[in-house]
């Protein structure tokens, strides 16, 4: 269907573009002699309101016969064909209409006093039919480009989208991976402990399980599988290992991609508590900050120690995934000074249903 036809108000407005054009047909046709400006009007304003309709036609044309050089000549004796079929149409609608108004006495004889103009109204019906070709290739392809556009749009999109679910699907690897070496640690010192470790370390990945394919999480729920995960690793560490919490009431609802925080924490026991002899405190606290979130996470660390390779997953992980879903509009930092590593984010606290566009 062409498109407007698809929407009243679209046609009421392409239907009123036409008035300045019957007015400027009925003033060629006054100008030549012959026939009354009030009879141009009456004549030319029912002729128009038909061909107008007419003139929709070259849509489907235009869709069907795109324009190529190759084909020049066909689209060029085309087109002249139909435009003389849609001049033809005008001049019959005119005649049309002046053989219905010379039943009032006030037109009558009208037909007669149009006649000399009929050459001159099928020329203007073949002028019209060409410009509104011309202007339905024009809509042609800006539809076509604008549908590109939506293409590549939602193009980037599902790539983006498939990048995040792969970095997500890395996660869980990982952190098992990590347990189990940690697990494997214990069995041979605790084998207590172990099987405390293994208890603990199933409830994590059952929570972890229950996200499901969440793309976001409300942070407290992100809070919740920190502290799980922390209290798998306290197993193996005991007090060496503690945790502090501030976190503001209000920031506890703002969602954030699900298990962004969990590379993070583990860097803070792997790479942090693990390296100090007499352990340390991780310090995790979240405020609002200009209608974003601002999330810190802090832990002691042995500066003497290596630090992480620059392939690991956990801090390029991070900054990927919130680069990937927020652009710009949200920073990562970390850093260590002075015996501590900082690591802070911001991002926006969006409402989930504002994050439905980077799925389309």
């Amino acid at each position: 269907m062409h498109p407007l036809l698809e929407s009243r108000r679209r046609l009421v407005l392409y239907l009123l573009a036409w008035t300045p054009l019957v007015t400027l047909l009925a003033y060629v046709v006054w100008a030549t002699g012959g026939i009354s400006w009030p009879e141009a009007i009456a004549v030319l304003s029912p002729a128009c309101l038909v061909y107008a309709f007419a003139c929709l036609s070259p849509w489907y044309l235009c869709r069907a016969m795109p324009l190529r050089v190759s084909r020049a000549a066909n689209l060029a004796g085309t087109w002249m064909a139909a435009a003389l079929a849609g001049g033809a149409v005008f001049l019959a609608c005119a005649r049309l209409a002046a053989s219905f108004l010379s039943e009032f006495s006030s037109l009558a004889g009208i037909e007669r006093r149009l006649a000399p103009h009929q050459p001159l109204l099928f020329g203007m019906g073949v002028l019209l039919y060409l410009l509104s070709a011309g202007l339905n290739y024009a809509g042609v392809a800006a539809e076509q480009s604008h549908a590109a556009e939506r293409r590549a749009v939602e193009s980037r999109a599902l790539a983006r989208e498939a990048e995040l679910q792969a970095l997500r699907m890395q996660i869980n690897p990982h952190f098992l991976f990590n347990s189990l070496h940690s697990i494997a640690a214990l069995t041979a010192v605790d084998g207590a402990r172990a099987r405390e470790m293994c208890v603990r370390l199933s409830d994590f990945l059952r929570a972890g399980l229950a996200l499901d394919k969440r793309e976001s999480i409300p942070l407290r729920e992100e809070l919740a599988l920190a502290r799980r995960y922390l209290q798998v690793e306290q197993v193996r560490f005991g007090e060496r290992l503690r945790v502090e919490e501030s976190i503001a009431p209000e920031c506890e609802q703002c969602p954030i991609p699900a298990l962004l925080l969990q590379p993070l924490v583990e860097n803070a026991v792997k790479h942090g508590i693990a390296g100090m002899v007499e352990g340390g405190a991780i310090r995790l606290s979240a405020v609002q900050a200009g209608g974003g979130v601002s999330i810190l996470l802090e832990n002691p660390y042995d500066p003497e120690m290596p630090p992480p390779r620059p392939s690991g997953m956990g801090l390029a992980h991070v900054r990927k995934r919130l680069n990937l879903r927020y652009g710009d509009a949200a920073t990562f930092d970390a850093a260590g000074h002075d015996g501590v590593y900082r690591a802070l984010l911001r991002l926006p606290c969006q409402a989930e249903d504002s994050q439905a566009h980077l799925k389309s």
